[in-house]
C-alpha cells in the first residue's frame, strides 16, 4: 500500500499535469501520501439546513434546500451580473455571480431540488448569496461527504486558478476511493490500546470526513500523538547512538585544581541548583561516553562558576578547555570574570579574538600546542585552523544558537576524541520546545539566584510621567549608582531609529549636563574600538549614563548599574526586554526597571509589558513569549527551529508532546534497537521516516 502513496500527484484521476505543477509549487504536494498529510486548518459545520425566513446578517456560512426558478442577467455601470430567483416554501432570495456567466447558466437546472451553500447578506430587505456552491439534492445526499466540512490550507495563485476548497475535497474523496483508504498502521497493538488510540485508517479518514465531532477529537489526538512520538523518537535514539557510538575522555579524577577552588576561592556559597548542575556535569564527563549537556540558567545565576568548575575537573585529568562566546564584549567578560575567580590557582587562561595582536596570537599558538595554556576563551577566532589543541577535553559554547551547527562540529574535529561539550544559554526555553529544539541534547537547569540579589523592580510608565522618571534618575546617581537607556534599533541601518537615538541622547545630554553629569554612547554604527572605549569608561564609573542600542543586551556587567530604562518599550519581543533587564541587579543594591511607552497599545504588547512587570522567573516569561509568537519566532532567524509541523502544534499540544516523549524513552528503554516482534511495525515506520524525513526537515 505504501508504495500507491508514492505515485506522483499527477496521476490522481482529474489532477494531470498543470494542477499537479500548481500543488508542488503552492503547497509542496507532490505524491498521494503528501496529499493524505494535507490537514484541514478548520471546519465548517454542515448539519443543519436554514430556510429562508431564518437567515440573519452574520459572516458564516449556511446551506438551504430549493429551488432555482428564474435566472436573468442584469447590467450595470460595473459589468454584469447574473442574478437566479432561488426559493423554499417559507420565501425567496437571489443568487449573484459577477463573473463565468456562461459556465454557470451551462449548469443549472430550473425547477430541480439543489443545496446552495455560501455566505448570505442582505440588501434591500431580501437575502442574495454571491457565488455560492450548488449540487442537485440526488448528488448531495450520496457523496462521501461529513457533517463537518472540512477547509483546507490554500493560497491566492490555488484559488485564482480554480482549485477551491471544493476541489481539493473533491481529491481527496478520489485518492480515498482510489487507495480504498487502506493505510499501514504505524503503532503496535500493545500502545493504541493503552493510549486509546483509533486505528491509522480510522484516523485519516475522519481528519478528512469526520463521522461526528467526537471522532474527529480522536482523528486530531492520534495525529498529532503520532508526528510528535516519532520526532522523540528520532531525537532520543540520536541521543542514545551518540551515547554508544562516540566516544568521550572518562575524566575520572576530581583533583587539586577543583578541590582547591570548591574548598577555599568560592566566592560564595553554591546555590542547591548549582550544586546539582555541577553533579550532573561530574557524572557526564566521568563517563566514557561524550558530554552532550545544554546548561540553562537566568541572566546572573551563576552559569560561569560552573563553567569553570567544569573546567577545572578537564584540567585535574591532564586536559585543556575552551569557551566560545558569540562576541568580542562576551568573550573579554568571560575572560575578566574567570581570570578573577581563578586567582591564585596558577592556572594559565588566556584570550584569543579578531582583534588579538599577532605576537600574543604566535605565543597563544605555542602554548596551546605545548599544552602549558590551560584555558583558551575567544570567539569564532577559536575554529581557525592555525588554532591547534594539545589535547582538548571540554569546549563550553555560550548563547549557542547564535552558532550554526557546522561550527559547533569544527571545534569537535580538533580533536581525535571529540571534548565534552557544554552549551550555555542564558535564553530560558519553555521544556515544550527545548524537548523539540534541544532534544539530542541533556538538559541542566540553575533555577535559583545566588543569595543576596533582590528581585529588580520593574514598572511600566507612559512618555507623559518623564519628568518623574528623570528625578527618580537624578536621586539615584546622587547615591552613586549609574543607569542604563536603552532604544530600540531593529536594523542597525534605519534612519528613523537612528534619529531617535541621536535625539534622545540630545535631550537627556541638555537634562544631565556637564559638568555634574557625564553621558556615554554606544550604538552600533560606531567603530569596535571606540564602542569598547565608551564601555569601559561606563564600567569604571566615569559616566552616570549610558545611552545605547540593544548592543547591550549581552555582554555587560557593571554591577553598580541600577536602573535600566527602555524606551519604546512595546518595540521589543518579551525576551530581548527579559535580557535587557538583566543588564542590573548585578550588585547588591535595589535595582529598577522602567519600561516607557506612549499610550496606543495592541493587547499582545500590554500581555508582555504586564507579564515583565509581574514576574522575574525567566521560565515563565519565555511560557508567554512562545503563546505570544509561536515557536517560529521564539529562536531567532539563525538557527529559527521552526519546526515544520503537518498538525500538532508545540505550544497548543504541550501535554500530547509530552506524552510522546515518555511513550518514546518507555520503547528505548526496554527496547532500543526495536528488535522485538511487537516493534516490528515501529521500526519499519522509523526507517522509512528518517529515510523520507530526515529530522532536520522538522527543525530547520
Amino acid at each position: 500500500m505504501n508504495n500507491l502513496l508514492d505515485t506522483p500527484i499527477e496521476y490522481l484521476k482529474n489532477v494531470g499535469p498543470n494542477r499537479g505543477a500548481l500543488l508542488r509549487k503552492e503547497l509542496g504536494i507532490h505524491t498521494y501520501g503528501d496529499l493524505v498529510n494535507l490537514y484541514p486548518n478548520r471546519y465548517i459545520d454542515r448539519t443543519r439546513y436554514y430556510k429562508v425566513n431564518e437567515l440573519r446578517d452574520n459572516p458564516a456560512e449556511v446551506q438551504l434546500i430549493g429551488k432555482i426558478i428564474h435566472l436573468k442577467t442584469v447590467e450595470a455601470k460595473r459589468g454584469k451580473r447574473l442574478v437566479a430567483t432561488f426559493t423554499d416554501e417559507t420565501g425567496t432570495m437571489e443568487l449573484v455571480w459577477f463573473q463565468g456567466h456562461k459556465w454557470v447558466r451551462e449548469s443549472l437546472q430550473l425547477g430541480v431540488p439543489v443545496v446552495v451553500f455560501g455566505k448570505a447578506s442582505s440588501f434591500n430587505g431580501m437575502f442574495n448569496m454571491p457565488h455560492p456552491e450548488i449540487e442537485l439534492l440526488k448528488d448531495h445526499e450520496q457523496n462521501l461527504r461529513s457533517a463537518l466540512q472540512p477547509v483546507y490550507p490554500s493560497t491566492e495563485t490555488l484559488t485564482s486558478k480554480g482549485i477551491s476548497n471544493r476541489v481539493v475535497n473533491k481529491m481527496m474523496q478520489q485518492l480515498f476511493l482510489e487507495t480504498q483508504a487502506m493505510f499501514a498502521e504505524t503503532f503496535p497493538a500493545w500502545l493504541m490500546d493503552e493510549l486509546k488510540l483509533i486505528p491509522k485508517n480510522a484516523a485519516l479518514f475522519n481528519i478528512h470526513f469526520p463521522k461526528s465531532a467526537d471522532l474527529l477529537a480522536k482523528a486530531q489526538f492520534r495525529l498529532k500523538f503520532e508526528e510528535l512520538f516519532f520526532i522523540q523518537l528520532q531525537l532520543i535514539t540520536k541521543n542514545l547512538i551518540r551515547k554508544h557510538k562516540i566516544k568521550g575522555h572518562p575524566f575520572t579524577k576530581v583533583g587539586d585544581h577543583f578541590n582547591n577552588f570548591f574548598n577555599h576561592r568560592l566566592p560564595f556559597a553554591l546555590t542547591d541548583a548549582q550544586k546539582r548542575v555541577v553533579k550532573e556535569i561530574r557524572n557526564d564527563m566521568g563517563s566514557p561516553a561524550q558530554m552532550n549537556r545544554l546548561l540553562q540558567g537566568d541572566v546572573g545565576s551563576g552559569k560561569t562558576i560552573v563553567a569553570l568548575m567544569s573546567m577545572l575537573i578537564a584540567l585535574d585529568n591532564g586536559f585543556q578547555s575552551c569557551l566560545m562566546a558569540p562576541t568580542e564584549i562576551l568573550a573579554n567578560q568571560h575572560f575578566n570574570g574567570l581570570s578573577e575567580l581563578a586567582e591564585g590557582l596558577g592556572i594559565n587562561i588566556k584570550i584569543l579574538t579578531g582583534s588579538t595582536k599577532t605576537a600574543e596570537r604566535k605565543i597563544i599558538h605555542e602554548e596551546l600546542e605545548n599544552g602549558t595554556l590551560h584555558i583558551l576563551i575567544g570567539t569564532h577566532a577559536l575554529l581557525e585552523d592555525k588554532v591547534q589543541f594539545h589535547n582538548l577535553g571540554l569546549a563550553v559554547i555560550d548563547e549557542q544558537h547564535r552558532f550554526g551547527v557546522e561550527q559547533r562540529s569544527k571545534l569537535w574535529k580538533k580533536n581525535d576524541i571529540p571534548p565534552h561539550v557544554l552549551v550555555m544559554t542564558a535564553t530560558p526555553i519553555p521544556r515544550t520546545l527545548a524537548m523539540s529544539l534541544y532534544g539530542d541534547l541533556d538538559i541542566s537547569v540553575i533555577d535559583e539566584l545566588p543569595p543576596g540579589r533582590k528581585p529588580i523592580q520593574t514598572v511600566h510608565r507612559f512618555d507623559n510621567n518623564r519628568l518623574k522618571v528623570w528625578k527618580f534618575l537624578k536621586d539615584e546617581i546622587a547615591k552613586g549608582r549609574q543607569v542604563y537607556i536603552v532604544y530600540p534599533l531593529i536594523e542597525e541601518s534605519s534612519k528613523m531609529d537612528f534619529k531617535d537615538l541621536m535625539d534622545g541622547y540630545e535631550s537627556i545630554s541638555r537634562d544631565f549636563p556637564l559638568p555634574q553629569y557625564s553621558v556615554s554612547i554606544v550604538h552600533g554604527k560606531m567603530k569596535p574600538a571606540e564602542k569598547e572605549a565608551e564601555m569601559q569608561r561606563f564600567a569604571q564609573g566615569k559616566t552616570n549614563i549610558m545611552v545605547a542600542t540593544t548592543v547591550i543586551e549581552v555582554g555587560v556587567n557593571v554591577p553598580n548599574a541600577s536602573v535600566m530604562i527602555i524606551e519604546s518599550a512595546e518595540r521589543f519581543g518579551l525576551s530581548q526586554l527579559h535580557q535587557l533587564r538583566g543588564r542590573v541587579g548585578r550588585g547588591a543594591e535595589q535595582s529598577y526597571c522602567i519600561l516607557m511607552t506612549g499610550h496606543k497599545l495592541s493587547s499582545d504588547t500590554k500581555t508582555r509589558l504586564e507579564t515583565m512587570v509581574r514576574t522575574n522567573d525567566g521560565f515563565e516569561i519565555a511560557e508567554v513569549d512562545l503563546k505570544l509568537r509561536g515557536p517560529g519566532d521564539l529562536m531567532g532567524t539563525q538557527q529559527s527551529g521552526v519546526l515544520n509541523l503537518q498538525i500538532a502544534d508545540i505550544v497548543r499540544d504541550k501535554d500530547i508532546l509530552q506524552l510522546a516523549r515518555q511513550y518514546a524513552l518507555k520503547i528505548l528503554k526496554d527496547d532500543a534497537p526495536m528488535q522485538k516482534p511487537e516493534h516490528a511495525v515501529l521500526r519499519s515506520t522509523f526507517i522509512a521516516l528518517s529515510k523520507k524525513k530526515n529530522l532536520w526537515n522538522y527543525i530547520s
